[in-house]
């Protein structure tokens, strides 16, 4: 295996460490601004500094990075492999939430373009698919309920019922990301159409349009305290008899599970990317503080106890970056199948070592480290969040211990 970058990926790094140096990283107070400022503070896409950014981030070359070219025979995205992305999506999470959207390579989007460019038919790709590549509407993946334990997909109770040419739906959701936004107009939504099936075909995936009378958009959540407004915010959805067309059924009734599994492994290990360069950004800024603060006489930096946090800090960021590469170049070359495991190593790995990286940063920012002036309270909120997301690290630690086991067994 070799990580070396090859020259079209080495071309996008310094194409987009530029984009960032110049234009994204000074943006982000401006967001901050013109959101705050907005008539509708959750309509985060209709931002003019983002609009402006995204419109330049397609001319320089930057749009869509995340496709991958089997999914993308179009040409809609850069054609890029896992391990082209892997350096790219790092550096957008240097920039804490706008960089991802500004090349429109956020989530759940690109999960959900994933899904539809990988399962969805010719017709469902043509009125969602093609307005989502090109940044004109958001989108929302309902899976997640507030009265079953979610981290088994299997456990779904929403009903999605055959009636003539229409399915009717009904039941709850909760901690749907980005659909509090009033620009994300379609929701994929996960549910049972037979639950006398075998366990794993009983869900299926549907296309819900968000002006679909009887789904209701219930409250938004908070995490940590943030509403996350800045994305979309998270949402609980209500969907009473909620009646849509049979042909907004993605794949074949029974799909669901598969459909899910196909697209969570690359969302993991796009959020595994993002939070390796959310550390990077921790790191530079845990040093930067250090370097100007005095305590006791003396800098910061100079205090022995901070200078092992930073170099375990670099040790491990270092490490999970190797480890991420690694899987990118598994699942290039062997499939996402194939490298499932990998996949669960990564997102075991990721979240909560990047946490403790966070949490020293916000220890060595003092009383700053809590507050607004810094983004490390909420990055550290949304680090804590995938501990969660795509699935707890506890189940991908039983998955994968099952795994290691068998094999030594055999």
């Amino acid at each position: 295996m070799d990580f070396t970058h090859d020259a079209t990926t080495t071309e996008l790094i310094e194409k987009l460490e530029a984009f960032m140096a110049e234009r994204i990283l000074p943006a982000e107070p401006v967001f901050a601004e013109q959101l705050a400022a907005s008539d509708d503070p959750w309509a985060w896409s209709r931002t003019p500094i983002l609009r402006e950014l995204q419109a330049e981030a397609r001319d320089r070359g930057l749009w869509n990075l995340f496709l991958p070219p089997k999914h993308d025979p179009d040409g809609n995205g850069a054609g890029l492999t896992s391990l082209q992305y892997a350096p790219l999506a790092e550096i957008t999470g240097r920039a804490i939430g706008l960089a991802p959207a500004v090349l429109n390579c956020a989530a759940p989007d690109t999960g959900n373009m994933e899904t539809l460019a990988m399962f969805a038919d010719e017709a469902q790709k043509k009125e969602w698919l093609e307005p989502l590549l090109a940044g004109e509407i958001r989108s929302a993946f309902a899976m997640t309920e507030p009265d079953v334990a979610s981290s088994d997909a299997t456990n779904v109770e929403t009903s999605i019922v055959r009636d003539g040419d229409d399915y009717v739906i009904n039941g709850r959701k909760w901690w749907i990301t980005g659909a509090m936004n009033p620009d994300c107009t379609i929701f994929i939504v996960m549910g049972k159409t037979d639950p006398s099936a075998d366990r794993h075909r009983q869900q299926s995936m549907i296309l819900v349009p968000r002006d679909t009378p009887g789904l209701e958009v219930v409250r938004g959540m908070h995490v940590l305290g943030y509403d996350d407004h800045d994305h979309g915010g998270h949402a609980e959805l209500r969907f009473t008899d909620v009646r849509v067309p049979a042909a907004n059924l993605i794949g074949e009734e029974g799909d669901g599970f598969a459909i899910a599994q196909g697209r969570l492994g690359p969302g993991r290990i796009h959020h595994c990317m993002r939070s390796i360069g959310v550390a990077e950004r921790a790191i530079e800024l845990m040093c930067t503080r250090a370097s100007e603060r005095v305590a006791f006489g003396k800098p910061l930096a100079e205090q022995g106890v901070i200078r092992e946090w930073i170099a375990e800090a670099r040790v491990t960021v270092d490490q999970l970056r190797l480890l991420t590469l690694f899987t990118a170049w598994r699942m290039d070359t062997a499939g996402n199948r194939a490298a499932h495991g990998d996949i669960q190593a990564i997102k075991i790995a990721t979240p909560e070592a990047v946490q403790k990286i966070l949490d020293r940063a916000m220890q060595v920012h003092g009383g700053g480290g809590l507050s607004q002036d810094f983004p490390l309270a909420p990055a550290f909120a949304g680090i804590r969040t995938l501990r969660f997301a795509d699935g707890p690290d506890e189940v991908h630690k039983a998955a994968l211990g099952k795994a290691e086991i068998r094999k030594h067994s055999a």
